[in-house]
């Protein structure tokens, strides 16, 4: 809050007469009042410390290295407030959020000394758990919360971190994109096509002058870029850099090739701007031994470009009219069909062309010193083969394509990683992995349209059935990739180097330590009691304990499963984006606009072979599907481990192209800003794949110390679309499935009906089981069986 105690005016809500009271009392050191009222979070935003952490937080010295800012509102106005560090395991593990219903929140009012205003600290506030998850929603339906205004009339606070030296805010959930409007898409002013001074220098003769006697060539460069790094934040705790980023470009002209960095405000005023296969005109630039080799990676000498904002300041613009005679070298590529990557070997590097068909949820993963990246599982088809190309798709600091990658998309990937193992193989991110998709609304600037591969990939996508790509397209919901072994001697090779087989207990503590969306497998040895059936319309099939077997009557006292007859579908036009998504009304949804634009796949998809970049216009349609969807319940019971039943985000959904945005939005991650705030259930309002019917819930109870836990099981077959059983045939027994994981794709599928009827096989039994633990935020562990492999007594 940015302004000063004198400014408070007359209260007209609860948050201003609780801030009069405050203010009145700022003389007494640590004074503390507590709004007792509802307050709604409009917004969450992360950000680190820095040197001065101890000065504000004296209280909170072991804290992660993460600080937060956050937006409060009662329904008349909004204040800006940071976060107590100890209140940050709430916001890691998705309880606090935006949308949250908070009480009893207490505020400390303190002078910034720096900025002479008022900063308020929220000290401790209790999480209505007993509101309803759409609350917020529901209580500021009529609300625009944009124009509400600040506390006591006071003028909008800053937009920087409110207590670090900090000069933008970081993203949610990882560091390793860029966030927030200060990210400038367009070049600085002047940039373009600047009127040189400098004489043209090359490269090389920048090189052999560096390296030869440590000065540098007075001049101008003229290069292109051939690769562009991911966002690198290096903020330090101990540090107050306002923008501590950095990023290389690997460049290159007519003479040689080297590594241009950007620095600090130089990546906000450039990163977005600058793509592959652009001319740049660099001066005023600084010369210095390459990090490589400084760094003892590489024994031969070498020089980096380093681009500052100042001492001095280098001058970047944009070319847009390329000589000839420059002779600068095009951007390398190195296209792989999909039948390549069985043949090429482990770590080789290259780019991928396809269609789009899986896309899986947003999870996040440990990296070091407890920082987070998020990873989404990506299919690919492209004709080459029956085997789909797997992408494990790390965050690639383009934060606006990588969360609106959409089935039915054209989907280019440069410069991935193959990672081989004994039976499965997938590709991942480098350091320079560029991605660029079809429907994101965004245009491409994709430097190599119209070569080979494009046109052969053209070829294959105009013969492609539309109604059978969506038939088989599925977004989100529980994902494993590679699949574990099907032997127990296998598993615990390719495991002896994790921890090994953990206590009940144990467990429980790793799994009150994930932060939301974070997964990871643990094992535990254990025996089965209960096994249940859920349908996918929420009745069970009959279940008893093992220990007090029997077997259902007939089939008839069994609910079948239904199937849902698909409706015809008009040809979408996956290449272009709907209009912007609007935040959906409760209690009702409205349709999204949606494109009724004639063009197939194919003409879609000339986008990348002749660079169309039409702007196609949307028309509004409402959504007609009636198709028949089931809700799952997601309450959990009392147990930690007790998601009995499929957690929506467990659940795999057809892709569905009318709602498409919205249906990116809801299989994402939490947003930091009301504005993009979904229903929290609006993830269920789509249909299942049509391959999910239902799944296994199995009571396990760890053999150390008796702790009972419910697993989710899921068993692959040859109809799970985009998750394939392994190769082996087996006989479908309650061993082979759970060894496997699925059953035997050379054999007729057992009924739910007849599977249950021999859960006998599982009594008195003891099992390894691996199990794939995810924190869905809300206090809600998703906790699926992948494996289980009976011990041999």
């Amino acid at each position: 809050m940015a302004s000063s105690a004198g400014s408070l005016q007359h209260p007209s809500c609860a948050l201003e007469r609780v801030l009069r009271k405050l203010s009145g009392k700022r003389a007494d050191t640590g004074h503390i009042r507590t709004c007792q009222e509802l307050l709604y979070v409009l917004s969450v935003d992360r950000y680190t410390r820095d040197a001065n952490f101890a000065v504000y937080f004296q209280r909170s010295i072991n804290a992660t290295d993460s600080l937060y800012d956050a937006t409060l509102t009662d329904g008349d106005c909004k204040v800006r407030v940071s976060v107590e560090p100890r209140l940050n395991n709430l916001i890691e593990k998705n309880i606090l959020r935006c949308g949250s219903t908070i009480k009893n929140v207490e505020l400390y009012l303190e002078e910034n000394t720096e900025g002479g205003s008022v900063d308020i600290l929220v000290t401790n506030l209790e999480v209505d758990q007993s509101a309803d998850q759409d609350a917020a929603l529901r209580a500021l339906s009529g609300v625009n919360v944009k124009t509400l205004p600040w506390c006591a009339g006071g003028a909008e606070p800053s937009p920087l971190p409110l207590r670090s030296r900090r000069g933008t805010y970081l993203p949610l959930w990882t560091d390793n994109d860029f966030f927030g409007e200060m990210w400038r898409d367009q070049p600085p002013e002047n940039a373009r096509e600047r009127n040189k001074t400098g004489r043209p220098v090359t490269l090389r003769e920048v090189r052999h002058r560096f390296l030869t006697d440590g000065k540098l060539i007075r001049g101008d460069i003229r290069i292109r870029i051939l690769q562009k790094s991911r966002l690198m934040h290096y903020g330090k705790t101990d540090q107050s850099c306002l923008y501590p980023y950095r990023a290389e470009l690997q460049v290159a002209d007519g003479s040689a090739s080297v590594t241009a960095v950007l620095w600090n405000s130089m990546c906000v005023e450039w990163y977005r701007r600058l793509h592959p296969g652009m001319v740049l005109h660099l001066s005023h630039f600084r010369v210095r031994e390459s990090f490589s080799h400084r760094m003892g990676q590489n024994p031969e000498r070498d020089i980096e470009i380093s681009l500052n904002s100042s001492h001095p300041e280098a001058i970047i613009s944009i070319v847009s009219s390329v000589s000839p005679d420059w002779c600068l070298p095009d951007v390398p590529h190195h296209f792989c069909k999909g039948s390549d990557l069985q043949s090429i070997p482990h770590g080789s590097i290259c780019d991928v062309l396809g269609l789009v068909i899986f896309v899986g949820r947003p999870e996040c993963t440990q990296i070091k010193d407890r920082k987070m990246d998020i990873f989404r599982w990506i299919q690919l088809e492209d004709g080459s083969s029956d085997q789909p190309i797997m992408v494990k798709l790390y965050s690639t600091s383009q934060p606006d394509v990588h969360s609106a990658i959409q089935p039915m998309a054209v989907f280019v990937c440069t410069r991935l990683k193959l990672v081989k193992g004994s039976e499965f193989y997938y590709l991942t991110n480098t350091q320079y992995t560029q991605l660029y998709c079809t429907g994101t609304g965004r245009p491409l600037t994709i430097p190599y349209k119209g070569i080979r591969p494009f046109r052969q990939f053209l070829q294959w996508l105009d013969q492609m059935d539309e109604n059978d790509v969506m038939n088989r397209s599925v977004v989100g919901g529980y994902f494993i990739f590679p699949p574990p072994p099907s032997t127990l001697t296998t598993f615990m090779e390719e495991w002896k180097e994790q921890s090994g087989l953990l206590r009940g207990d144990e467990l429980r503590v790793r799994c009150e330590k994930l932060r939301y969306r974070e997964s990871q497998r643990f094992c535990v040895q254990c025996t089965i009691g209960t096994v249940e059936y859920h349908h996918q319309d929420d009745t069970h099939l009959s279940f008893l304990s093992s220990s007090s077997l029997t077997a259902p009557t007939s089939p008839g006292d069994l609910p079948q499963t239904r199937r849902s007859t698909p409706r015809p579908q008009k040809r979408p036009n996956p290449i272009t984006a709907g209009t912007p998504k609007r935040r959906r009304c409760l209690p009702s949804s409205e349709p999204e606009e949606v494109s009724e634009s004639d063009l197939s796949l194919f003409d879609s998809a000339l986008e990348f072979l002749i660079g169309d970049e039409r702007d196609l216009d949307a028309a509004s349609d409402e959504d007609g599907d009636n198709d028949s969807f089931f809700s799952v319940d997601t309450s959990p019971s009392t147990s930690p481990f007790s998601l009995s039943q499929a957690a929506m985000e467990t659940i795999p959904r057809s892709f569905c192209f009318r709602r498409r945005h919205v249906q990116a939005s809801a299989t994402g991650l939490q947003p930091s800003s009301f504005q993009k705030l979904l229903p929290f259930e609006e993830l269920d309002s789509f249909s299942p794949a049509k391959f999910y019917h239902g799944h296994y819930t199995l009571q396990l109870r760890v053999l150390s110390d008796r702790v009972v836990l419910n697993a989710l099981f899921f068993p692959a077959s040859v109809d799970t679309n985009h998750w394939r059983p392994l190769p082996q045939t087996h006989a479908n027994s309650w061993e082979s499935i759970l060894s496997h994981g699925g059953f035997s794709p050379h054999i007729p599928n057992p009924s739910p009906v007849d599977l249950m009827a021999t859960r006998s096989q599982l009594a008195n039994q003891k099992f390894v089981c691996v199990l794939e633990a995810c924190s869905l935020g809300r206090n809600r562990l998703e906790l699926v069986l992948s494996r289980a492999f009976l011990l041999q007594s």
